[in-house]
C-alpha cells in the first residue's frame, strides 16, 4: 500500500494483470521500483520525469501501458 490512492490503483492493476506471468528479472525491478518515494513515482507515471536506468524507464512504461484503458 502506498500513500497516494492514484498509485495503488495503478500499481495494484500492474500486479494482478501482468506481475504473476513477469520473469524474475522483472520482478526484481518492479520490488526496487517500490523502494521509490511515493513523489518521485507519481512523477514517473504522471508527470514528466523517466527513470535514469533503463530497464526501470522501460518497466514504468510497462506499468502505464498496462493501467492504459482499453479501447
Amino acid at each position: 500500500r502506498r500513500g497516494m490512492r492514484e498509485l495503488d490503483i495503478l500499481l495494484s492493476g500492474y500486479l494482478s494483470t501482468r506481475y504473476p506471468r513477469a520473469a524474475c528479472d522483472e520482478r526484481e525491478w518492479f520490488h526496487r521500483l517500490l523502494e521509490t518515494s511515493d513523489d518521485t513515482l507519481w512523477r514517473y507515471f504522471y508527470q514528466d520525469l523517466t527513470p535514469e536506468e533503463p530497464t526501470l524507464a522501460a518497466l514504468v512504461e510497462t506499468i502505464r501501458r498496462t493501467a492504459a484503458p482499453h479501447s
